[in-house]
């Protein structure tokens, strides 16, 4: 029996020497390979990958979990880049968006550790992890490990911000030593300020969001504020290289304000006399005003008056009889007096043989035009 059982332990042992030697140098332990009991190995278990920045002390086949609920199971760790790459086989059950998060947290002080997934904070959830699906390494992170907290911890107590509270109390204490009144003021103002900025809240907010229209007109108007500051200091340019010209300028302004000022000083008295002068022909024009009107008021009814038109114009036509004269030298005396032509008409009438001075009458029952003219005309 003894025999039995030793041949069985000699085989064993020969078959773990053979799997080490196929294994070679890959070996690393136990937790290498897939141990029973572990989560993730359903048949609708999917496998997902998590860039983590470090890996503290995880190891392949520690647990994944979600909400203190074991999902899944660490199947490889290995490294990419600065940061490390974690293949992760979670159940098929479980349902995560694609931006979830990943960090490694510890079940207690000194328990073990493990891959924390959740969906993620201040952020809406896209999507949904499915197998192949990749947690970038900004959705990852970790926990305060129990050594990062204790060491936090001895660095507050001994030398750390602890240690300090006495000095900074006994330093308050010595610059507020014998100024109560003046801090109990300060207290108040304070008070009082920051109540009156309560009460201005929705005037700052008004401002402020006045404030950020500007802005938006301004942003809107950014190829035109571009052109500007591309044109203005070529505008400055050329008035930099015309400086001269503009200083000559005015100094010529200045001197012909100068020599206008003393015109106005020289004719002042001329210049109020004149308009003193002038106030009566100004009055006078002012009374004159109504019968000016009513006189222009006739040029669209000449000859007749606008005033008595009624009394004429009664039916649907009118009889007038009027006389025209069109001789020459009635031509000339009323239209050619005080021309250069004055009497040009004139002479050519008393070439004819009419006699100046001795124009045919109007009323003669011949037409003044073609009666013949008689050399003793007029005598």
């Amino acid at each position: 029996m003894k025999g039995a059982v030793l041949r069985r332990l000699v085989i064993g042992l020969f078959v773990v020497l053979a799997v080490l030697g196929t294994a070679g140098c890959g070996w690393r332990g136990l937790n290498s390979y897939p141990l029973p009991g572990t989560r993730g190995g359903g048949p609708d278990s999917y496998l997902i990958e998590a860039q983590m920045p470090d890996v503290s002390n995880i190891q392949e086949n520690s647990r994944v979990r979600v909400g203190d609920v074991n999902v899944g199971t660490v199947t490889k760790i290995e490294r990419q880049g600065w940061h490390a790459l974690l293949t992760m086989r979670i159940d098929g059950g479980v349902e995560l968006p694609a931006n979830a998060t990943a960090k490694i947290g510890q079940t207690s002080l000194f328990g073990s550790l493990h891959i924390e997934l959740a969906p993620p904070i201040g952020v809406p959830p896209e999507g949904r992890l499915r197998n192949g699906s990749l947690i970038a390494l900004t959705n990852a992170g970790a926990y305060p490990s129990t050594e990062q907290t204790l060491a936090a911890v001895s660095l507050l107590l001994n030398g750390g911000g602890v240690g300090h509270i006495q000095e900074l109390v006994e330093t308050f204490s010595t610059a507020l030593r014998g100024r109560e009144d003046e801090l109990r003021s300060l207290i108040d103002q304070l008070d009082v300020f920051f109540t009156n900025i309560n009460g201005q809240t929705d005037d700052i907010i008004a401002a402020t969001d006045s404030l950020d229209r500007l802005v938006g007109r301004f942003a809107e108007q950014r190829p035109v504020l571009d052109r500007a500051f591309e044109t203005i200091p070529e505008a400055l340019a050329v008035l930099r290289d015309n400086r001269a010209h503009l200083a000559e300028a005015v100094d010529k302004l200045g001197e012909f304000s100068a020599l206008a000022a003393d015109s106005v000083n020289q004719t002042k008295e001329n210049l109020v006399r004149e308009l003193k002068d002038i106030a009566p022909v100004l009055k006078s024009l002012a009374d004159a005003g109504p019968a000016l009107t009513r006189s222009l008021g006739m040029l669209a009814t000449y000859p007749f008056p606008l005033d008595t038109l009624d009394n004429w114009f009664r039916g649907d036509y009118g009889n007038m009889t009027a006389i025209v004269d069109l001789t020459l030298s009635r031509l000339d005396a009323a239209l050619l007096t005080g021309t250069r032509f004055e009497g040009a008409l004139t002479e050519l009438e008393m070439q004819w043989g009419r006699t100046i001075g001795q124009m045919p009458s109007p009323y003669t029952s011949v037409n003044p035009l073609v009666v013949p003219y008689h050399h003793d005309q007029g005598r």
